[in-house]
């Protein structure tokens, strides 16, 4: 029914229509009794003929109503005009997303951050378990003021057809979603779960699948099973996986994609089993922890510049580690070991194995330590050491489980179920006696956790209603932020919590804050561009933190109540202090983060490391497989980016030049590589000969590059002034970059004779094409997630490696005529040991299949007790 401005219901003035859809119409109105302007609908009059349906209404209206979250509408009342039930909620200024995807993808920052904001406002909706039904883009409401509101919880059911699927009404009817009863659908085509097409159950996890399709939406510009028609589109849902995200004009993060495809998994247990996790992995994405994300959701904007290769997803270690990834990349020259404050610094080691700790405590004995670590490649658990004694034991709680607390009573507070998160896991808060029993559960989803002094209450940090806060007690309340909150620590006499404080959900940067159990909060130290953790010095007057500011490797620094800040030690490797004890002895991790070179080569049957400093990257491989290409871009070069060759027999490396190193010519007597700002690229002799430099000509990135078979041009994928990406031709001799023929093709393999090229298209696919780009048709056989790696020898089928599946890469070879997929091998390294992924470009594969290389990264922590610090 239409309302008239001025109509009454109830004690709201109707003022002016402001819309309409399936679910009703929607109106601006006055209330009296407050003051306000509110949204009001009016819901379709069909409901009032059934006395059950409308009573479900008011209980599903009254249920949303109960919801207090900042992404989700607020229900202000319910009630009937003219036997037309209605709802009242808060006035929103915006619009939906639905209308800003009208004008195609938005930014990838800008989807990360509305889907963090909606999966938070769906945790909070599932935690009073509460089912949306019918997310899509159209009850998806963007606020002028960046706020994301979730629309119309609960009510998708109430606006059922009575019909069953099969006749032609039922079919038109499913674009607004049909009832819930046994054998029928409820929905709309595109966001239903493959469970609501088949009419069966729908909980949260249903949710999930259709915030999947949306977030994939936001960020391809095309929805993820839209089909001709509606049936054909369920039969997608059910059938079918999307294209790949991670092509077109602009590259997606691994991790991403990897959160889309869990969301849109067929079967509801693999995907995320709450929207919690979901909101918290959005979060550490969206703030950049890892490389790839950084470079993926910052400098992949049009018109953005970012690094020429977007590295690896950290499929395993700690989140801790990939950052320091990053850091560690520009270090300077001269960078001066390790010195401290103090005289007689003295270290002694405590661990041995290799693989990555994050916390450590001192037990109440003095002479025991607990930590957590993952060793030799496995998972995180708790571990106890003497002083003095090189051996550690497990502590027995079930793998993964991590450490937050040691109580001077000798309690220890554990995260079970550790999910890593920068130096701590999220887990289940559960308190344990160090003398031995079960642990016994406290709170879920705890970041951060630290016994008071006297060993009897805990302050934790979680998130809660989409923010942050910290707690103490467990359930009071002392501090809320809408950044980020780590590595909280008790003063040694009880009256401060320290911790470090982050304005961007994910990101390092932040300040060194306290609050004082009557809730106030004073920042001490701000400014830092990377802040780790922190623990109070032995004396209780200073408060020490592990941060860097334009230094790039994070060192320890002490910082007064005041504000005086001065540095406490200084190492040629990143430190991370993360405890101290009251006569001055502390426990510090040492950080070795690089990327390893492997690579199986003539004259052996196993793989070779074949890493020349720490920061070794695969470019490319001889066709004999003698001669390895590849760059250095650590330590080693001061963070300059420098090319070398290697033979693979194990042969010295000689260094050719500045740069990133690309590709080998067809003769093996250059190597292409690209340096500089604004880039170039430049060809650089392996023998006796000058470098030369090729005209850019506007190109502002580069991103891959390979020889045609004749040695005088060259194929590569670039961007130009306008920030879009291209494949792109060019003439050795002289010769300026021009787009190639083949659009919306990225290509990056050329055929033996020359003639074909293969790439990955703007749609997801990947592609065949004649050089000349008269046709380009799918490659049969190929998979959403491979990644091309070399055509074979003999030019009939084409080598490509498969989505990362943990420490391994599994290849396959394609027959092109055929479409036949054929398992080559599986690569993975023999030492796993704090492993964090591999290289995304830095596999590379001999035309014959027999030989290979390739690149992965790894980082190493130490744990030391330190002597001496003042």
């Amino acid at each position: 029914m239409s309302l008239a401005a001025g109509t009454r219901c109830g004690a709201y003035e109707v003022l002016h229509l402001v819309g309409a859809g399936g679910m009703g119409e929607v109106y601006r109105a006055h209330d009296d009794r407050l003051g306000r302007d509110v949204a009001l609908k009016v819901l379709p009059e069909s409901l009032a003929d059934d006395a059950e349906r409308l009573a479900r209404f008011e209980q599903e209206a009254r249920s949303a109503s109960s919801l207090n979250h900042a992404n989700v509408i607020a229900i202000y009342d319910v009630g009937t005009h003219e036997g037309a039930p209605y709802i009242v909620s808060e006035l929103l200024e915006g619009r939906t997303l639905r209308e800003v995807l009208s004008a195609g993808p938005l930014p990838l920052r800008k989807a990360v951050d509305y889907a963090r904001q909606v999966a938070s406002g769906l945790a909070a909706a599932h935690d009073k378990r509460i089912i949306h039904r019918d997310l899509k883009p159209e009850n998806l409401f963007l606020c002028d003021d960046g706020r994301v509101k979730i629309l119309d919880f609960g009510l998708a059911k109430l606006v059922a057809s009575q019909r069953r699927l099969g006749d032609e009404e039922s079919t038109q009817a499913l674009q607004n979603g049909v009832a819930t009863e046994a054998g029928l659908i409820l929905g709309t085509v595109g966001y239903m779960a493959p469970e609501q097409v088949r009419g069966e159950h729908a909980d949260a996890r249903s949710d999930i699948f259709a915030f999947g399709a949306i977030l994939y939406e936001m960020v391809a510009g095309r929805s993820a099973f839209r089909a001709g028609s509606a049936i054909e589109t369920m039969h997608a849902i059910l059938t079918s996986e999307p294209p790949e995200l991670g092509f077109g004009e602009r590259r997606v993060a691994p991790e991403l994609e990897q959160i889309v495809r869990r969301c849109l998994e067929k079967d509801p247990r693999r995907r995320f089993q709450s929207a919690d996790d979901l909101a918290f992995s959005l979060g550490v994405l969206v703030g950049g922890t890892s490389t790839t994300s950084r470079a993926a959701l910052a400098a992949r904007e049009p018109g953005r510049r970012g690094p020429l290769t977007l590295g690896v997803a950290a499929v395993a270690g700690l989140a801790t580690v990939a950052a320091l990834a990053v850091v560690l990349l520009r270090k300077p020259a001269g960078e001066q070991a390790m010195s401290g404050t103090g005289t007689n610094l003295t270290f002694q080691r405590l661990t041995f194995k290799d693989g990555g700790g994050s916390v450590a405590r001192f037990a109440p004995d003095g002479q025991t330590v607990i930590y957590n670590a993952g060793w030799e490649g496995g998972p995180v658990e708790v571990y106890s050491t003497r002083l003095g004694g090189p051996e550690s034991r497990r502590l027995g709680v079930p793998a993964p489980d991590g450490l937050f607390s040691v109580s001077r009573t000798g309690t220890l507070a554990l995260a079970l179920g550790c999910r890593l998160n920068w130096g701590s896991c999220r887990g289940t808060l559960a308190a344990m006696p160090l003398a031995g029993g079960a642990p016994r559960e406290l709170l879920e989803d705890v970041d951060f956790a630290d016994w008071d002094p006297e060993g009897e209450e805990l302050a934790v940090v979680r998130a809660a209603d989409g923010r942050y806060r910290i707690e103490y007690p467990i359930g009071n309340v002392l501090f809320t932020t809408e950044g980020w909150i780590t590595h909280l620590r008790f003063s040694p006499d009880g009256k401060l919590i320290a911790f470090c404080e982050h304005p961007v959900i994910g990101s390092p940067a932040g300040s060194v804050s306290v609050v004082d159990l009557e809730g106030n909060r004073r920042r001490i130290s701000d400014g830092w561009e990377f802040l780790l953790g922190l623990a109070w010095s032995p004396t209780g007057d200073e408060i020490w933190f592990n941060a860097s500011r334009e230094r790039p490797l994070p060192q320890v620094w002490a910082t007064s109540l005041s504000g005086h800040v001065r540095r406490l030690l200084a190492a040629g490797l990143a430190t991370y202090l993360t405890d101290t004890r009251a006569d001055g002895k502390a426990l510090l991790f040492l950080y070795r983060v690089g990327a390893r070179m492997m690579a199986l080569a003539p004259g052996s049957d196993v793989e070779k490391n074949l890493s020349w400093f720490d920061w070794s990257t695969v470019a490319d491989l001889s066709p004999d497989g003698a001669r390895l290409l590849f760059y250095e871009w650590g330590e080693a070069t001061n963070g300059v980016p420098t090319v070398y060759v290697r033979p693979t027999d194990g042969g010295d490396a000689v260094r050719l030049g500045a740069g990133k190193a690309l590709a080998l010519s067809p003769d093996q007597r250059n190597a292409l590589a690209v340096r500089g700002g604004p880039p170039r690229l430049v060809i650089l002799p392996l023998g006796p000969g000058e470098e030369r430099e090729l005209d850019s000509s506007g190109i502002t990135e580069y991103h891959s590059a390979r020889w045609f078979p004749d040695g005088r041009h060259l194929l590569f994928v670039g961007e130009g002034k306008d920030g879009v990406m291209r494949s792109y031709y060019q003439d050795v001799d002289g010769g300026l970059p021009t787009p190639a023929p083949v659009l919306g093709v990225l290509a990056v393999l050329i055929s033996p004779d020359g003639e074909r090229i293969a790439g990955y298209g703007l749609d997801g696919e990947r592609y065949l094409c004649d050089a000349g780009g008269e046709s380009c048709l799918p490659i049969a056989g190929s998979e959403p997630g491979d990644k091309l790696v070399e055509w074979s020898e003999d030019g009939t089928s084409i080598y490509v490696r498969g989505a990362d599946d943990g420490p391994g890469i599994d290849v396959f070879r394609i027959e092109l005529e055929s479409g036949k997929r054929t398992f080559w091998r599986r690569i993975a390294p023999h030492d796993t040991a704090g492993m964090l992924g591999f290289e995304d470009q830095g596999v590379r594969l001999t035309a014959n299949g027999r030989y290979y290389a390739y690149t992965y990264w790894r980082s190493l922590n130490t744990l030391y007790l330190v002597d001496g610090l003042r």
